[in-house]
């Protein structure tokens, strides 16, 4: 069994990490969250109620864990304070002891926003603000939660009670064998360093970004889980070799429910990619990962998996963040005998369509990556274990 477990997303973002930060929570004593901000938005589904988070980590909902927003994390403080006011009318007690927002995470200030709003339009940003935020950061004019909640603002006096020194905290938990969570937000395709640049996040939403977003040695992160659909989508722009442009597409989009739980937007919908989902296992050096929404797939004759690109006739096996490769590349595919059942109450994955079982075997086959769950629905119940050994 796994001692702390970072959920990292293998793709563009969105691919359920939310439900499975939630699920995995119930036997965590932490959830600690390390990059990005209210650009990001987990969704989660408890007994028919769909919550949205964008800056509490996910573990929220689980009444024993302690939630922490680390300093690797640009905080808008009137969203905070909405998310606390949403979740409370859910039922959800939200206080400073099982919320904690370190001092040294930077502050969205409002012309940090309306800067996005111009500037971001070009690469799809979600306008939200934290790109010059952590531009501002990075150019050492930026406003830290110790500082702002030492000033006469307008939530400086409601934050004050949340915040601590959360890389000396999570030190302590690690200490005293505490389990910890450690939340990713976006996916390893919008890296800023490792990502399809510029169409990416301000952050390092790798495995590597939780040493920097929460303080603490690569030694202690253990155990790296990977959050890969079983197709893939992108909101905004930048490639996406794999996308299908058809009516195949459409009835994955309306059927997924694809739009952005932050921004509204409609998803592009592909084919699952092997080229990404090894390029993600390198370099978050994934135990295993995690596929969801297979339940999307049922009712499809026939599904793809891309094994390769082919670029001025020659045939690309690693993934590239060359652009000019990516949007111009013809993507090879091995092509595998849907399933017609509704595969959204099956517990046990034995009792799944052989052709469903096919298609999760040939992901492991290609990838090389085990699988350790597999999500059927929304649901904390819609939820199939496969390597417990990777979990708490």
């Amino acid at each position: 069994m796994a001692k702390n477990i970072a959920i990292i997303g293998c793709e563009f973002g969105d691919e359920g990490k939310g439900k499975i930060i939630d699920f995995l929570a119930e036997k965590a004593d932490v959830i600690a969250r390390f990059n990005g901000g209210n650009n990001a938005g987990h969704t989660i589904v408890v007994n028919n109620k769909k919550i949205v988070l964008h800056l509490i980590p996910s573990g929220i909902l689980r009444k024993s864990s302690v939630n922490i927003i680390g300093n690797g994390v640009v905080v808008d403080p009137k969203v905070l304070f909405e998310e606390i006011k949403n979740l409370e009318r859910s039922g959800v007690k939200v206080s400073p002891s099982n919320l904690i927002v370190s001092q040294n995470a930077h502050v969205i200030l409002q012309k940090y926003i309306d800067e996005d709003r111009k500037a971001g339009a070009s690469i799809g940003t979600t306008g939200r603000g934290i790109g010059p935020a952590y531009a501002a950061k990075a150019s050492r004019t930026g406003l830290r939660v110790i500082d702002y909640i030492n000033q006469n603002q307008e939530f400086a006096k409601q934050l004050r009670p949340f915040v601590k020194d959360t890389s000396l905290l999570i030190n302590q938990f690690l200490e005293k064998n505490k389990k910890i969570l450690f939340e990713g937000a976006q996916g390893t395709l919008l890296d800023i360093d490792h990502g399809t640049y510029p169409y990416v996040t301000s952050s390092n939403a790798i495995a590597g970004g939780i040493c920097t977003g929460l303080g603490i040695s690569p030694k202690k992160i253990g155990k790296a889980i990977g959050v890969a659909k079983a197709y893939v989508t992108r909101v905004g722009n930048g490639p996406l070799p794999t996308e299908i442009k058809d009516k195949v597409g459409e009835g994955i989009q309306k059927k997924g429910n694809e739009f952005g739980s932050t921004t509204g937007r409609k998803r592009r919908i592909g084919w699952f990619d092997v080229l990404i989902a090894k390029y993600s296992a390198e370099i978050n050096g994934f135990d295993s990962i995690v596929i969801t929404k297979l339940d999307v797939l049922s009712g499809l004759q026939k599904v793809k998996i891309c094994t390769g690109y082919k670029f001025n006739n020659k045939i690309i096996k690693n993934f590239t963040t060359d652009l000019s490769i990516l949007e111009s590349c013809q993507p090879i595919y091995e092509e595998l005998n849907g399933w017609k059942e509704d595969i959204s109450k099956i517990r046990n994955y034995n009792n799944l369509p052989e052709n469903a079982k096919k298609y999760l075997k040939r992901i492991e086959e290609s990838t090389g990556v085990k699988i350790s769950i597999v999500s059927l629905g929304p649901e904390r119940s819609q939820t199939i274990i496969l390597r417990r050994e990777d979990l708490f």
